[in-house]
C-alpha cells in the first residue's frame, strides 16, 4: 500500500517496556511500583513490604525522560 503523501511524517513509537511500567494520572502526574520484591524477602520487615506495595511518583529529575518514552501517554 502506498504511503498517504499529505502527512510524511512519522509517527513517535510508545517505549513499550515503558508503557508496562508506569501509568499517567488524570493529573499527569507519573506513578510507577516500587522495587525490592522479587526476592530476599526474609530480611525485610512486614512494614518495609506494606510501604513498597503502595504506589509512588516518579521523581521529577527522571519525569522528562519518561514522558519521552510515552508521547502519548497510556
Amino acid at each position: 500500500m502506498p504511503r498517504n503523501k499529505s502527512n510524511p511524517k512519522k509517527k513517535l513509537k510508545t517505549h513499550r517496556g515503558a508503557a508496562k511500567r508506569f501509568k499517567i494520572t488524570g493529573t499527569g502526574k507519573i506513578i510507577r511500583m516500587h522495587s525490592g520484591k522479587r526476592h530476599l524477602l526474609g530480611t525485610k520487615a512486614a512494614k518495609r513490604m506494606r510501604k513498597l506495595k503502595k504506589l509512588t511518583l516518579v521523581n521529577k529529575a527522571d519525569k522528562l525522560k519518561t514522558m519521552q518514552m510515552l508521547p502519548y501517554g497510556l
